[in-house]
C-alpha cells in the first residue's frame, strides 16, 4: 500500500519539485500540495495523509502552530522541510520537540537542483516517518529497496581486536536516528553532572546540530555542545557529532578526544554511527558502553558488534519504546547487543558505567 503524502509549503517551486520527486518513487503517492496550513486542512478533511511534509514559515498559520494542532487532534507523522540555518534551524528544533519525525533541508538559493540531489534522503525520511509510532500507532513496515552503500571501511580501518588496558575514564557512545531527538532529550535531561563523558551521533543535517546541542544544553545538567575537533571526552559533558562530518574517538595516553573528518556517506549517513562505534571499539575497547537507539535502517549495527567484540558493554533500546525499531533490531540480529531495555532505563545503564 502506497504512503499518501501531503506537501504543505508556500513555495510553488518546492511544491512542484517535491511532488515530481516523490510521486515517482516506489511506494509513495502525493495526494496533494497546499500553500499554507489553512488550505491543507481543507484537503485533509476529504483525505487524511499518512505523512505530511511541512514548511515552517508560511502565511496565515506557521508550521509549528499547525504541527501542534495536528498532534493534539490527530497525531500524524510530520517531516519538516526547513531552511538550513539561522532562524530556520532554531524553529526546526522547536518542531522536533513538538513531535516532528525528521528534517529535510532546503537552501534559500539553487532550490530546484538541491531538492533533486536530495531525493534519496527525502524518500528515506518519508518512509521512516510512515513507520514511526505517533500517538501510539505505527504503520506496518514495508520492504525498502536494497541500495549499495559504503561501510565504515571508507573512513576508518577495521579493528585489530587487541585488548585495551583499563583507564579511569569511561566513554558512553550513543547512536540514533529517526525519533532520536526526543529520545536523547529524555535520556540526557535525567543525567547528573557526574555522568561519564558521552559522544553522540544523531542523524541530522548540517547546520542543525549546533541548534540541537544548544537546546539540549539549556535543558540538561550536563554540558552539551556540538563537537569541535580535538575536544576532550570528559565526565559531565556530551559531544554531539556535527552534521556533515564524521566523528571518531581517539585515545591520547589515558585521555579520549574526538576527531572530525570529512569523508563519503557511510551507511548512507554523515555522520555515521558505524564510524563512531568502530572508532570507540578501537580506542576504548572495554572502557566503553555502546547504546543504539531508535532509528530507521542499519547504521550502527555493525559498529556496535565491533564494540561488543572489543569488550564494550552494549545495549539497544527496545521495540516498545522506539519510534522506529530499525537500527536496534539490526544490531540485535547481528548478535552485538548484550541487553535490550526501555528508554527510561537507559540513564540507569549509563550511570552504572562508573560504579
Amino acid at each position: 500500500m502506497a504512503i499518501n503524502v501531503l506537501i504543505v509549503d508556500d513555495s510553488a517551486v518546492v511544491r512542484q519539485v517535491l511532488t515530481q520527486q516523490l510521486d515517482g518513487a516506489a511506494g509513495i503517492k502525493v495526494i496533494g500540495a497546499a500553500s499554507d496550513p489553512i488550505f491543507a486542512m481543507k484537503k485533509m478533511a476529504s483525505q487524511w495523509p499518512d505523512v505530511i511534509v511541512l514548511d515552517i514559515e508560511m502565511p496565515r498559520m506557521d508550521g509549528i502552530t499547525f504541527l501542534k494542532k495536528i498532534m493534539a487532534e490527530r497525531p500524524t507523522p510530520v517531516v519538516i522541510c526547513s531552511t538550513l540555518a539561522g532562524k530556520g534551524a532554531d524553529a526546526t528544533m522547536q518542531a522536533l520537540a513538538a513531535g516532528a519525525i525528521d528534517v529535510i533541508t532546503k537552501p534559500k538559493a539553487g532550490l530546484k537542483g538541491f531538492l533533486q540531489e536530495q531525493r534519496a534522503m527525502m524518500i528515506d525520511a518519508i518512509k521512516a516517518a510512515a513507520m514511526a509510532k505517533v500517538g501510539g500507532r505505527a504503520r506496518a513496515p514495508s520492504a525498502l529497496p536494497v541500495t549499495s552503500k559504503l561501510s565504515a571501511d571508507a573512513v576508518i580501518a577495521p579493528c585489530a581486536n587487541k585488548p585495551m588496558s583499563e583507564t579511569t575514564d569511561k566513554v558512553i557512545a550513543i547512536g540514533t536516528s529517526t525519533g532520536g531527538t526526543q529520545a536523547l532529550e529524555a535520556v540526557l535531561v535525567t543525567l547528573p553532572r557526574t555522568a561519564p563523558g558521552i559522544v553522540v551521533v544523531q542523524h541530522m543535517p548540517e547546520n542543525f546540530t549546533a541548534a540541537f546541542a544548544g537546546r539540549l544544553n539549556s535543558l540538561c545538567q550536563m554540558n552539551v555542545k556540538e563537537a569541535e575537533h580535538n575536544d576532550r571526552v570528559v565526565p559531565g559533558q556530551v559531544l554531539i557529532a556535527n552534521g556533515g562530518k564524521h566523528m571518531l574517538l581517539i585515545r591520547s595516553g589515558a585521555q579520549y578526544r574526538v576527531e572530525l573528518k570529512d569523508g563519503p556517506l557511510v551507511s548512507r549517513h554523515r555522520p555515521s554511527v558505524d564510524v563512531l562505534f568502530r572508532s570507540v571499539a578501537k580506542a576504548a575497547g572495554a572502557n566503553a558502553v555502546g547504546i543504539i537507539m531508535t532509528g530507521m535502517g542499519d547504521d550502527g549495527a555493525r559498529g556496535l558488534k565491533e564494540m561488543h567484540d572489543a569488550g564494550a558493554y552494549t545495549a539497544a533500546q527496545d521495540e516498545k519504546t522506539c519510534v522506529v525499531y530499525g537500527m536496534p533490531k539490526e544490531a540485535v540480529k547481528l548478535g552485538g547487543v548484550d541487553i535490550q531495555l526501555p528508554l527510561q532505563r537507559i540513564p540507569e545503564l549509563i550511570m552504572k558505567a562508573i560504579k
